[in-house]
C-alpha cells in the first residue's frame, strides 16, 4: 500500500513537472513519510530523479518545436552562477525565516498570476535583444539564487517569473525542463560526494514519474495559454503553502 502511494505521487509529480515545470519539491517529503528516507537523503534522491525527468521533458518539448535555446541558456547561466551563492547564504542565515521568506514570495507569485495577462496573445517575449538577454539572465540568477537558498528546484521559480516579465507559457514551461537538467546534474554531483542518494528507491520511483511527465507534456500542449498559467498559479500557491506549513 506504501509503495503504491509513492508510486502513485512520483506520477503526479511527473505530471506537474511535464505540464507546467514547478512540483518536484512535493515528492521530497513522499520519499520521507512513505519511503523511510532521511530528509537529507529525500532531498538527494529527488534531485537525482528529476535528472531523468528533465532529459524526457527537454526532449519532448524540444521534438514539439517549444525549446527556445536563446531563451534557455541565458536563464541556465544565470541560475548556475547564482545558485551556489544561495547555497552560502543560507548556510550563513536561520533557515526557517528564510523559508517563510521564499514560500511567501512563491505564493505571491502564483496569486499574481490569477490576475487577467496584461500582455495580448502574439507579443509575447521571445528573448532577442540585449535587453531581453539581460532579463533572461537576471531571471535564471533569481531562480538559481532561490533554488540554492530554500533547497526548491530553480523550476518553481523561473517558470512564474518568466510569465509575469512576458514570456510565452511554452517557452517558459520549455525552458524550465532544461534548467531541470542543469540544476539536477550540478546538485547530484555534489550528493555523491556523501554518499546521499538512495539509488534503488530512486530508480524505480523515476520509471513513475517519466510516465507522469509524458502525460503532463501532452496535456501542456492541449491546453491554452490562460490554463498553462492557471495552473502555474495554482502549483505555486500549493508548493508556496506547503513549504509555509512545513517551515512553521
Amino acid at each position: 500500500m506504501t509503495t503504491a502511494l509513492l508510486a502513485a505521487i512520483a506520477v503526479v509529480v511527473g505530471f506537474f513537472t511535464g505540464a507546467v515545470g514547478p512540483g518536484g519539491i512535493l515528492l521530497i517529503p513522499a520519499f520521507v513519510i512513505l519511503g523511510g528516507l532521511d530528509i537529507h537523503e529525500a532531498t538527494a534522491t529527488t534531485l537525482f530523479v528529476f535528472l531523468f525527468t528533465g532529459v524526457l521533458g527537454t526532449w519532448l518539448f524540444y521534438r514539439r518545436g517549444h525549446v527556445y535555446w536563446r531563451i534557455a541558456i541565458p536563464v541556465c547561466i544565470g541560475s548556475v552562477a547564482f545558485s551556489y551563492l544561495g547555497a552560502l547564504v543560507n548556510a550563513m542565515v536561520e533557515s526557517r525565516l528564510l523559508t517563510i521568506i521564499i514560500a511567501g514570495v512563491i505564493i505571491f507569485s502564483g496569486a499574481y498570476l490569477l490576475l487577467p495577462a496584461r500582455r495580448a496573445e502574439g507579443s509575447y517575449r521571445d528573448g532577442h535583444g540585449a535587453s531581453q538577454q539581460a532579463l533572461l539572465l537576471a531571471i535564471g540568477a533569481l531562480s538559481g539564487f532561490g533554488s540554492g537558498l530554500s533547497g526548491a528546484g530553480g523550476a518553481v521559480f523561473c517558470v512564474p517569473l518568466m510569465l509575469i516579465f512576458g514570456f510565452m507559457p511554452f517557452a517558459a514551461i520549455g525552458t524550465s525542463q532544461v534548467l531541470q537538467i542543469v540544476v539536477a546534474a550540478s546538485g547530484t554531483v555534489g550528493n555523491l560526494q556523501y554518499g546521499s542518494v538512495d539509488f534503488m528507491a530512486a530508480a524505480w520511483v523515476a520509471v513513475f514519474a517519466l510516465a507522469g511527465v509524458v502525460i503532463g507534456v501532452g496535456t501542456a500542449h492541449a491546453a491554452s495559454a490562460l490554463v498553462q498559467r492557471r495552473m502555474v498559479a495554482g502549483l505555486c500557491i500549493v508548493v508556496g503553502a506547503f513549504m509555509l506549513v512545513r517551515a512553521l
